[in-house]
């Protein structure tokens, strides 16, 4: 599986449908059978994959917190690390981020963990690169 941006966010940014820092963007976790898909668009189309309801998950995910756009040659979105505990126990695969504000529930990302990732009655936390969640870069 890969990473992979839905075109539809980028026409929503276009649109002014989608704002990074005003509106509640959540981060979803996956289960195995989720598969990025180009096609997809709104929560709907990939929620039948969340894992779940778990001891601190919901499903649908949970907003994401010191979200900040800066602007530059590269303009990225960054947040701060993501974590679900103390007492989490969870299996999940990928992590999708949507915009639970935009009317429809717009997809934005999903984001390949690489393989199972697991926590037994412990903290799960993604982890955040340094250079942000999204990047956009100016050719």
């Amino acid at each position: 599986m890969a990473n992979g941006i839905y075109p539809r966010y980028f026409a929503n940014l276009m649109n002014k449908v989608v704002d990074m820092e005003a509106d509640t963007i959540k981060v979803a976790l996956m289960s195995d059978s989720h598969a990025f898909n180009p096609a997809h668009q709104v929560w709907g189309d990939v929620s039948a994959n969340d894992i779940g309801n778990k001891v601190v998950y919901v499903a649908g995910g949970s907003a994401l917190a010191g979200k900040a756009v800066t602007q530059g040659t590269t303009t990225k979105f960054a947040a701060t690390d993501h974590a679900y505990g103390p007492g989490e126990t969870l299996t999940c695969y990928f992590a999708v981020l949507w915009d639970d504000l935009a009317g429809s529930d717009e997809l934005i990302c999903s984001i390949d963990f690489g393989g199972a990732q697991t926590c037994t009655n412990g903290t799960f936390t993604i982890q955040w690169h340094p250079n942000g969640i999204l990047t956009l870069t100016q050719v």
